[in-house]
């Protein structure tokens, strides 16, 4: 279905579990869903204004903006990235992101989050270090698993029909309201 339906841009076909010998963290299909890896853009949470943090009037000043392989999450802190793979939800289906077994074990969780019928773009993803000490957060690599609901008819109002706020979203996406 996703790769017919061109919903997942760049699309693996197979699970992938290493590059050039090297092992990763798997990503692509996998049984009954899709393995994503995270961009090498992050926006990790620091307190360094002493905001309070507001999702009705967030303070973007409350990330450091880092690019690279490895991003490293303070203790008891989180990490905003996105998504390598563009989507584009069918009308008919639900996606549920959840977090991927290897990092939870770890203390790292991956926020779960829906996918609506009709939405599309990056996702945006949310690594929470649940831990006393620094986590690290491999790009390019799988780190949250995409299970697809197809439902027999399309829905009656989707997220295209409603105007999503985060239609479309390219790269990492702070809170709207």
């Amino acid at each position: 279905m996703a790769k017919e339906q061109n919903m997942i841009s760049p699309f693996e076909d197979s699970q992938i579990r290493s590059i050039n010998g090297n092992r990763v963290i798997s990503y692509g299909t996998s049984s009954y869903g899709y393995d994503v890896r995270c961009a090498d853009e992050f926006k990790i949470f620091t307190n360094i204004n002493s905001s309070t943090v507001d999702p009705k009037n967030f303070d973007s000043e409350s990330f450091v903006d880092f690019k690279g392989k490895i991003c490293i999450i303070p203790p008891n802190s989180f990490a905003l990235a996105r998504t390598v793979e563009f989507f584009r939800i069918p009308r008919s289906t639900l996606t549920v992101c959840l977090g991927k077994s290897t990092y939870a074990r770890c203390g790292i969780i991956v926020n779960v989050t829906p996918l609506e019928p009709e939405w599309e773009g990056n996702v945006t993803l949310e690594f929470s270090n649940t831990t006393p000490l620094p986590a690290k957060i491999y790009a390019e690599e799988g780190c949250a698993q995409m299970i697809f609901f197809e439902s027999d008819e399309d829905c009656e109002k989707s997220y295209l029909d409603r105007d999503g706020k985060y239609q479309g979203q390219i790269g990492v996406t702070l809170p709207r309201t």
